[in-house]
């Protein structure tokens, strides 16, 4: 089996990929396997997902169903978010946040806390509002937000069990007018930062560790204040823009304060297009947001060290939760995002240099991107983690759905 993740920095080592037909048959499926693990879309950019054996749920069969009254989705978890929207959207109805990309499976963005951007907008996950597993026992379990395990199931890396159905809030459908700002400079955004991720319902602030910043996105609802002229001395972009220079904007939502469906202007992206580069590797990390212009700050002083490898950073804003396993557990956070040239080698070097900057600021990575940070550096910035391990214990306590990745980064096993 040849098969690599959509970045292409990561060859899968599975022996098999299974692809049950049937509920019954992905539960004597994980029965009868040793380990295995859930591959979705597979945009992770480490071995997060790997294992001995591989399940896709693609072919399972399974309804989207709208429960107006309750203002809820139930889907199967192998729904892309692309798709999802195409199917709110003829009911009249969205999700209140996406991330850049459609593209990514629900289960997967959900079990690695995924996100888009806001002050007030949550990560993807938080948007659960309750699921259904198979157990490493092949029992179905079902869990709605309020129980006792909810908290630690949502956000659980795959180790859990194998996620079937997940219902999700939604809202009536509202539109989004999109502008691009360009030229703003370093201390413009420190000196206003809250007042510039605070603009609007979604900001993105683009930088390639300059003289300036590239472009700041911002993304404003009816209910928002009209756009700002300009930000604070950056002046709105003329045209259609990528976050990444040089590339055709034609991939990317419509800008220049063209209002739209929520579904078209959320994510950067088109759904039909390939989105950003394609060929890369991704990082991130998530800072409280008290600490985000000291941190970014400390990585300009680094930049020159590796901003030839950068494609582009974003810069982004994620409320604050309770899940226990997301990087926004307890506190507003700010993300850096790194969108690398695909240099493995090249990008863990510089990986060793970021994360000796920012893991003293509290840092937690994205868990579906690629960092160093070992279980060691996660001891102290995950307080529920104990509690994480005691639920994996009761919900799979021979440890079928871990993996190498997830012994080495969460549970401190070799």
């Amino acid at each position: 089996m040849e098969l690599r993740n959509w970045g292409g920095n990561y060859a899968y080592r599975a022996r098999a990929l299974h692809r049950p037909t049937a509920l019954a048959e992905l539960q004597r499926l994980v029965v009868s396997c040793g380990r295995l693990r859930v591959i979705g879309s597979r945009h992770s950019f480490s071995a997060i997902s790997d294992g001995d054996e591989l399940v896709t749920l693609e072919d399972l069969p399974g309804e989207v169903s709208v429960d107006r009254d309750a203002q809820t989705v139930s889907l199967p978890s192998h729904l892309r978010y692309g798709e999802l929207a195409e199917r709110l959207a003829a009911e009249g109805m969205a999700l209140a946040n996406l991330a850049s990309l459609p593209h990514i499976s629900v289960a997967g963005a959900v079990a690695t806390a995924t996100h888009g951007s806001g002050v007030t907008n949550g990560n993807l996950a938080t948007a659960v509002a309750a699921l259904e597993l198979v157990r490493s026992d092949g029992e179905i379990a079902r869990l709605r937000r309020g129980e006792p395990d909810f908290d630690g199931v949502v956000v659980a890396l795959g180790a859990l069990g194998v996620v079937t159905r997940v219902v999700l809030d939604v809202q009536p459908a509202y539109e989004i007018s999109q502008h691009v700002y360009e030229g703003l400079a370093w201390d413009a955004l420190f000196e206003h930062f809250d007042a510039i991720v605070s603009d609007a319902y979604s900001v993105s602030v683009f930088v390639r560790w300059g003289e300036r910043t590239d472009q700041v996105w911002l993304k404003r609802r009816a209910t928002d204040p009209p756009a700002p002229e300009e930000l604070f001395g950056a002046a709105p972009a003329p045209a259609d823009r990528h976050p990444i220079a040089g590339l055709d904007p034609a991939s990317c939502t419509p800008q220049l304060g063209r209002p739209g469906p929520w579904m078209d202007r959320l994510p950067h992206f088109r759904m039909g297009f390939t989105p950003s580069s394609g060929q890369e590797i991704q990082s991130e990390y998530h800072l409280p947001r008290e600490r985000a212009v000291e941190a970014i700050a400390a990585l300009r002083g680094i930049g020159p060290t590796f901003q030839k490898l950068v494609q582009v950073s974003e810069l982004r804003t994620v409320a604050a939760d309770m899940l226990w396993l997301s990087p926004q557990h307890g506190r507003d956070s700010v993300a850096i995002h790194f969108t690398w040239a695909p240099d493995q080698a090249a990008v863990e070097r510089a990986l060793a240099e970021i994360e000796g900057i920012l893991m003293p600021l509290g840092a937690r990575p994205h868990w579906g991107k690629l960092f160093l940070a070992g279980a060691a550096d996660f001891a102290g910035c995950y307080e529920r983690l104990a509690d994480f391990s005691a639920l994996l214990q009761r919900f799979d306590p021979h440890g079928k759905f871990r993996n190498q990745w997830v012994e080495a980064h969460l549970l401190g096993a070799d």
